[in-house]
C-alpha cells in the first residue's frame, strides 16, 4: 500500500496537508456513517494506517527511506553497521545490501538478522489511529460507546471530563502482528464540539447570563442552568452588566478523579427593557431628574 496514494497527497506533502486530507477521508469512510459498508471499512482502516505513518516525521522518514519495510528500520540499520563493520559492504537504495558484487534482497537480510528464515521473526502490529466526536455535555459524563475496529466491536468506557484533542490509548486493538507477533494499539483521539451554551476553559465553565434591568437594580433571585441541573442564585441590588459570579462545584468534571470538579462563572448582561408604556417612561423620567 502507497500511503501517499492513499490519502491521496504528494510526497512532498506538509504536515498540515497530510492532517486535512486524513480528516476528509476519515469522516467519509468513518464506519458509522457506512454502517455494514466492508469496503468503507477497509478503506477507514487503510487512511489510519496511512496517517498513523505519515503524520509521525520518525516514522514518515523510515518510510520514505525503505518502503514497506519502515517498521524494520532500526533491525535494517543496526544489521548495515554490523556488516559495514566487518568489512561486508552497506545497504544500497534498491532495498538490499550490497557487498562483494552481490546482492541480498529483505528476505536474505531478514534471514541473517534474525538467525533463520524471515518467518520466525515475531513483529509488533502497526498502531491505528481513529478520531471520536462527543457533544460537551456527553464528555461531562461517563459514556459507553461501541466502535467498531478491524470488523470487530470494542466495547469503550470513556471516563468524564475528557479534553477536546486528548488521545487515549487502547492496548491490543491495533493492526494485527506479523508471525504470532502482538497487535499494535488503538489510539482514539476525542473531538469535543463546541457547546452553544457553555464554554470550556480546563476544568471551568463559563456562561453568559442575562440579566433584567429590575432585577439588577433592586436585588433578587435568578435561576441559571448548570450542566447538572438549574440552580438559584441571589443578585445584589445595583449588579452592574459584566459582572461574573463563581459557582463553586459547578463547572466540569476532572478527567478520572471522582468528585472534583471545576468552576461555573456566570457573567451578566443587564438587559434594557423594551416598550415600555407611557406611565413607565414617566417613572423613569421621574428617577432621572431625582
Amino acid at each position: 500500500m502507497d500511503y501517499y496514494k492513499t490519502l491521496g497527497i504528494d510526497r512532498n506533502a506538509t504536515s498540515e496537508q497530510i492532517k486535512k486530507a486524513y480528516r476528509k477521508l476519515a469522516r467519509k469512510h468513518h464506519p458509522d456513517l457506512n454502517p455494514n459498508d466492508t469496503a468503507a471499512n477497509k478503506r477507514f482502516q487503510e487512511i489510519n494506517e496511512a496517517n498513523e505513518v505519515l503524520s509521525d516525521p520518525e516514522s514518515r522518514k523510515k518510510y520514505d527511506k525503505y518502503g514497506d519495510h519502515w517498521k524494520h528500520a532500526d533491525q535494517i540499520e543496526a544489521a548495515q553497521r554490523e556488516r559495514s563493520t566487518a568489512g561486508g559492504g552497506g545497504f544500497g537504495r534498491g532495498g538490499s545490501f550490497g557487498g562483494g558484487g552481490q546482492e541480498q534482497d529483505f528476505n536474505d537480510i531478514f534471514g541473517s538478522m534474525f538467525g533463520g528464515a524471515r518467518g520466525q521473526a515475531r513483529f509488533r502490529g502497526h498502531d491505528l489511529q481513529a478520531e471520536l466526536q462527543m457533544s460537551l455535555r456527553d464528555a461531562a459524563k461517563t459514556e459507553k460507546r461501541t466502535l467498531t475496529v478491524n470488523g470487530k466491536q470494542i466495547r469503550l468506557t470513556i471516563p468524564a471530563g475528557v479534553e477536546n484533542g486528548q488521545t487515549i490509548r487502547i492496548k491490543g486493538h491495533g493492526g494485527p502482528g506479523m508471525n504470532n507477533g502482538p497487535a499494535g494499539d488503538l489510539l482514539i483521539t476525542f473531538s469535543i464540539a463546541d457547546d452553544p451554551v457553555f464554554k470550556r476553559m480546563g476544568k471551568d465553565l463559563y456562561v453568559d447570563f442575562d440579566l433584567d434591568l429590575y432585577t439588577a437594580v433592586l436585588g433578587g433571585e435568578v435561576t441559571v442552568n448548570t450542566l447538572d441541573g438549574k440552580v438559584k442564585v441571589p443578585v445584589k441590588a445595583e449588579t452592574q452588566s459584566g459582572t461574573v459570579v463563581r459557582l463553586k462545584g459547578k463547572g466540569f468534571p476532572a478527567y478520572k478523579k471522582d468528585g472534583v470538579f471545576g468552576d461555573l462563572f456566570v457573567t451578566y448582561a443587564v438587559k434594557v427593557p423594551v416598550n415600555l408604556t407611557e406611565k413607565q417612561k414617566e417613572l423613569f423620567k421621574q428617577l432621572a431628574n431625582s
